[in-house]
């Protein structure tokens, strides 16, 4: 009774004092740390294989750091494992951050990879290659068979980054083609609009549709034109944001990195209608949330036929971990784009290519598909167990791209789970983020969640600081 009445003090301090989560996530009195080190923790940091932090240190000499790392040295994977220099065995909730589709070491993406790279790896784009005609065919195709995207062509790109900076290129073009139907000018309509918690990558034009402080401020200035502040999910700011002289709108249907924040279909009805009224590109940013990892081929499939882009760009998944990104495209913006106005070397790469006809093949099945669902429903069950705990707020998201809401910080759960087995990732807005393989199986959902529920009780106990 008493933790009760005291769990329920602190959250709601919380929820009167928002300024109070962060330092109540850090508060820990030395009874509760000592309770929390003394649980048993399978693969505890300090317990790494010694030649760990010799790795470590050797590689950050050359090394520019990006992210801040954990130290553990992965060396290998299988399925929905990885293994560290140690050998302990980790379930894997990332899945590369939602690329590993098919899961590590697939034996039919070693062996395409191989066949492959026996017969030529890089040709260029100064020439066709079989793989790049297969793979744009059977994406066009089955875009087209699964829903009401009018798909006509791709670009191949490296990345998601890429293939949304040429998308913004694209529209760019467009604008300008098409300005003075529209009551703009070639000139001013150059603009893009982005929306609040969006992520569309690192480079200086996706940077700049990346409304993050964090990742933007020490860049600036980045692209004029940009609006990445428009409210996500809000009908009736639409209007007031994007106008004559805007020439693409580009959001994910299911944003990943900032919380797992789902679209309604009224506020992506509304964006259709509008992008058509004033001569603007609608760009949905798939990287994340598409080809299979809600149940469906796409995500916008699973909104009505009124819910459509005019572009998408890909990556993630498409090769199960080799780059490779792509942007699909509409016939009235294919027409705009010219020969030599965009380029890649390495993009549509023959290697690259055909490991991604094995994997786009395996997962545009309705086996698999199916299966998709089936299991992020289940998965998405044993979370909601989970927020009875004080500091857990509620479950979000589709499929197997699910988000835990925390009333707390919850960047401490990662190292808590990591000890335990299991490799989460959190999300902008108190969340952790789950992008498993989208062959996990629900005996592998349920381990993982039990060991979260583990990492949960730890986390909590710091939190709400309760003496034994």
């Amino acid at each position: 009774m008493l933790r009760q009445a005291v769990a329920r003090s602190h959250r709601a301090l919380r929820v009167a004092h928002p300024m109070l989560r962060l330092n109540s996530a850090r508060a820990m009195s030395t009874k509760a740390a000592e309770m929390h080190f003394q649980q048993p923790l399978s693969h505890a940091d300090v317990d790494a294989d010694p030649k760990t932090h010799a790795m470590i240190e050797k590689h950050a000499k050359y090394t520019l750091t990006t992210y801040a790392r954990p130290p553990v040295v992965f060396t290998h994977g299988k399925g929905t494992h990885v293994y560290d220099v140690g050998h302990r065995e980790y379930l894997d909730f990332t899945a590369g951050i939602a690329v590993n589709a098919l899961g590590h070491a697939d034996p039919e993406v070693a062996s395409t990879l191989y066949d492959q790279a026996k017969r030529v790896v890089h040709l260029s784009n100064l020439y066709y290659n079989e793989p790049a005609g297969e793979l744009a065919e059977r994406l066009i195709e089955a875009t087209r068979a699964s829903g009401d995207f009018e798909a006509s062509k791709i670009f191949f790109s490296n990345s998601g980054t890429e293939a949304n900076e040429g998308a913004f290129k694209f529209a760019r073009k467009y604008g300008k083609m098409v300005a003075e139907q529209y009551g703009s000018t070639p000139e001013k309509k150059i603009g893009i609009v982005s929306f609040t918690n969006a992520f569309h990558g690192r480079s200086m034009g996706a940077l700049s549709a990346t409304p993050n402080p964090k990742y933007q401020k020490p860049f600036w200035p980045l692209i004029p034109g940009v609006v990445n502040n428009a409210p996500f999910n809000d009908v009736d700011a639409v209007d007031a944001y994007v106008t004559k002289d805007t020439c693409a709108v580009i959001l994910e249907p299911i944003q990943g990195e900032g919380g797992i924040n789902v679209s309604t279909e009224a506020f992506l009805k509304k964006l259709r209608q509008r992008c058509d009224e004033v001569g603007a590109l609608l760009i949905f940013d798939e990287i994340q949330c598409g080809l299979g990892r809600t149940g469906k081929l796409w995500a916008h499939e699973n909104y009505s036929s009124d819910c459509v882009p005019d572009m998408l760009t890909m990556a993630k998944p498409l090769a199960n971990g080799f780059p490779i990104g792509a942007i699909m495209i509409t016939d009235k913006v294919a027409e705009q784009i010219k020969v030599g106005e965009h380029g890649t070397t390495f993009g549509g790469n023959p290697l690259g290519c055909a490991v991604a006809n094995n994997v786009f093949q395996r997962i545009n099945t309705p086996e698999f598909l199916d299966n998709v669902l089936r299991t992020g429903e289940h998965f998405k069950a044993q979370l909601e167990t989970l927020t009875s705990s004080p500091i857990v707020d509620h479950v979000r998201g589709q499929g197997l791209i699910l988000g835990l809401r925390f009333t707390v910080d919850p960047a401490p759960l990662v190292a808590l789970a990591r000890e335990r087995g299991l490799l989460i990732v959190t999300a902008a807005n108190n969340s952790v983020r789950f992008v498993p393989p989208l062959n996990v199986s629900k005996a592998e959902v349920d381990q993982g969640v039990e060991i979260l529920r583990s990492a949960i009780k730890a986390f909590e106990d710091r939190v709400l600081d309760v003496e034994a």
